[in-house]
């Protein structure tokens, strides 16, 4: 049976695509789905280390993670290393016996490099060497001859990897390359990397379903809040959007958080708004004992909930924080619930806009690390004036409330582009055929 290899940056440790960074099963089960759905007579194969259930439901083959990256930082690249040492040989025609990755690669059709925005610098945030070792896996596979496929990319930057001419060589080697924000290409350029084989497709997460079933006390404080004529927005940030890092530094001192309260109380004062505050990461106990449970995000924002209940005792009947972990499907749904939603989370934009919720976009603090996804996924919907600073007042009230003045309007500008985007992202699996 034909085959093709899902692997790349996105592997992760058991639970961590389903139960951890909400965003990242956005994509996940999208991606699987489009595979069944365009390349029906093939076997899917993956690295990503997903749950029996996933397996099952959405028949994907899951193959042991030492494969790819095994967080054994002198392993994982002496193995990588070997592996392009083996694929040089056998290209060669030398007798030899393959390495495991190698034979695994040798029976694909195709290799599709699920990254995100970790193929280059951020890598390191995950795992030391990770970069080096997924460029070292990819140019093995193309040294086999198997088409390789860099696929819904933020790629770069490449200030930090050990060796930016291999990341070029490897780069160039790739069959395609599907950027999802029209300024990676930009980018690219500027950085060196040639972008002939480059071509845009909207992120698959635009196309990952809500629970519309969904109802809780959550929903129901927003229904409450309608019939009292009064509009809801959501807030959601995390590490990445403050001011100070590393990303999961805990404790954090109050003053951390000024921008942020002062905002939530121009938006419950001047704006007449309520708030419901959530958490778009989750976290989990491991077998045999599971259980899901608030992630990193959600510390971050519950102190920013007591400290603005703290700053006047009257906010509570205004604000909620959502004090329990939510499935990937019940969040979204929550989001659709809302009229407007300020976001540092990418994802958690994309839950919204594609359910036509106005949005703010809050960057990543640049002091903490380099991102510009906001601003790309932002402008595929030209809502590129309503990204902001995480760390400028000013310009985030005055952000957050002109999209508050012009709700109507855009909800109706995305109920026209929105349908062309998710037409996109399928559309894009019809090139992609053509390499195998």
């Amino acid at each position: 049976m034909k085959k093709i290899l899902v692997t790349g940056l996105c592997t992760l440790h058991w639970g961590r695509l389903e139960y951890g960074n909400i965003g990242n099963y956005y994509i996940v089960e999208p991606l699987f789905r489009l595979l069944h759905k365009h390349f029906p007579d093939y076997e899917i194969i993956t690295t990503f280390q997903m749950t029996e259930e996933f397996v099952k439901c959405e028949k994907v083959q899951v193959l042991p993670m030492e494969i790819y990256y095994n967080w054994d930082l002198e392993k994982d690249v002496e193995n990588a290393y070997y592996d392009v040492e083996k694929a040089r040989q056998y290209r060669n025609g030398g007798d030899i016996t393959l390495s495991k990755y190698d034979e695994i690669v040798l029976e694909c059709d195709l290799l599709i490099n699920v990254s995100g925005d970790m193929w280059g610098d951020n890598a390191e945030h995950v795992g030391q060497q990770r970069f080096l070792v997924d460029c070292l896996k990819m140019k093995a596979a193309q040294l086999l001859g198997i088409k390789t496929i860099l696929y819904a990319v933020t790629p770069g930057p490449f200030d930090k990897v050990d060796d930016r001419n291999l990341a070029l060589e490897v780069f160039k080697q790739f069959d395609l390359v599907v950027i999802r924000e029209k300024l990676s290409k930009h980018n690219l350029e500027k950085w060196g990397f040639p972008t002939k084989k480059v071509v845009w497709a909207p992120c698959p997460s635009f196309l990952f379903e809500a629970n519309l079933a969904y109802q809780s006390k959550w929903t129901e404080y927003i229904e409450n809040a309608h019939k009292n004529k009064r509009k809801v927005v959501g807030i959601t940030f995390g590490g990445f959007n403050m001011p100070v890092g590393p990303y999961d530094m805990w404790p954090r001192d109050p003053e951390q958080y000024k921008v942020f309260l002062e905002l939530a109380k121009y938006i419950i004062q001047n704006l007449n708004l309520d708030i419901v505050i959530f958490s778009h990461t989750n976290g989990f106990d491991l077998p045999p004992n599971f259980k899901l449970k608030n992630g990193r995000d959600y510390i971050i924002l519950k102190e920013f909930y007591e400290l603005l209940i703290e700053k006047d005792e009257n906010y509570r009947k205004h604000v909620a924080l959502v004090d329990e972990p939510l499935l990937p499907c019940d969040i979204k749904a929550l989001i659709g619930k809302l009229d407007m939603l300020i976001t540092g989370r990418v994802h958690a934009s994309v839950a919204a806009t594609s359910q036509c919720i106005p949005t703010v976009y809050i960057e990543y603090d640049r002091r903490v690390i380099y991102s510009d996804k906001m601003y790309g996924f932002s402008s595929l919907l030209n809502m590129d004036k309503y990204v902001c600073v995480p760390g400028d007042l000013e310009g985030l009230i005055q952000t957050v409330t002109e999209c508050y003045n012009n709700l109507e309007q855009i909800k109706k500008k995305l109920e026209k582009t929105i349908p062309q985007i998710k037409q996109c992202a399928d559309l894009i699996y019809e090139d992609i055929k053509k390499y195998v």
